[in-house]
C-alpha cells in the first residue's frame, strides 16, 4: 500500500488534470511511478514530466546507454518500482539479459561494448561515491564529449530523486509483481 493518496483522474482538479493529460498524450502514454505522488503539486508534477521527458528522449544518449544508467540508479537507491519499469524498457529495446541480470548484480557484463562499460562505470561510481574519479570522468568525456557527459550526470541525478520518491511514497509495484530484490530493513519499510 503506498503511503498516500495516489488520485484517479476523477479526483483531480483542473490543474492537476491538465498535467495528467500532457503525460498521458506524451511519450510516456500514461502516468505512473513518481508522477502519481508529483501530481499533488500540479505545477512540480508538470516541470517533472517536462524533465524527465528530457531527460529520457531527447539527449545526445542513445536509449541502451540511457537504460543501463537508469538501471544502475534504480538498483543503486534499492528502488523496485524503478528497476521494474526500466527492467521493461531496456528489454523491449534490446538489452540483453546477461547485462540486465549483471547490473541487478552490481556485475558488469562482458556483453557491455566500450561506451556501455563506460556509462555502467560512470554511474556506477556516481551513484556509490556520490561523485565520480578522474579517470572515469576524463574516459567519459574523451568518448562521449562534455554535453553528454552533463546529460548522464543529471539523468543519474533525476533517476535517484524518481527512486527517493518512489521509495518514500511506497509506490507499489503493479499488483502480483515481486521486487526483484531483497530490501533493507529501515524506517516504515517492511
Amino acid at each position: 500500500m503506498p503511503r498516500i493518496n495516489l488520485p484517479d483522474p476523477s479526483q483531480m482538479n483542473e490543474d492537476q488534470l491538465k498535467v495528467y493529460n500532457k503525460v498521458v498524450s506524451g511519450p510516456r502514454g500514461k502516468v505512473q511511478g513518481p508522477l502519481r505522488a508529483a501530481i499533488h503539486n500540479a505545477e512540480l508534477a508538470d516541470r517533472w514530466q517536462a524533465l524527465g521527458e528530457l531527460l529520457r528522449y531527447k539527449t545526445s544518449l542513445p536509449p541502451r546507454l540511457s537504460e543501463i544508467a537508469i538501471l544502475i540508479t534504480g538498483r543503486s537507491c534499492q528502488s523496485p518500482f524503478e528497476w521494474y519499469a526500466h527492467r521493461i524498457e531496456a528489454e523491449r529495446i534490446g538489452l540483453e539479459s546477461d547485462i540486465i541480470e549483471g547490473i541487478l548484480q552490481f556485475r558488469k557484463s562482458k556483453l557491455l561494448n566500450d561506451a556501455e562499460s563506460i556509462v555502467f562505470d560512470f554511474a556506477l561510481e556516481l551513484n556509490q561515491t556520490k561523485s565520480v574519479c578522474d579517470s572515469v570522468y576524463q574516459k567519459a568525456v574523451v568518448n562521449f564529449g562534455e554535453k553528454t557527459v552533463v546529460e548522464l550526470t543529471a539523468l543519474v541525478g533525476y533517476y535517484t530523486m524518481v527512486a527517493m520518491t518512489l521509495n518514500a511514497h511506497e509506490i507499489p509495484l503493479p499488483e502480483g509483481v515481486k521486487s526483484a530484490f531483497d530490501l533493507p530493513q529501515h524506517g516504515g519499510r517492511p
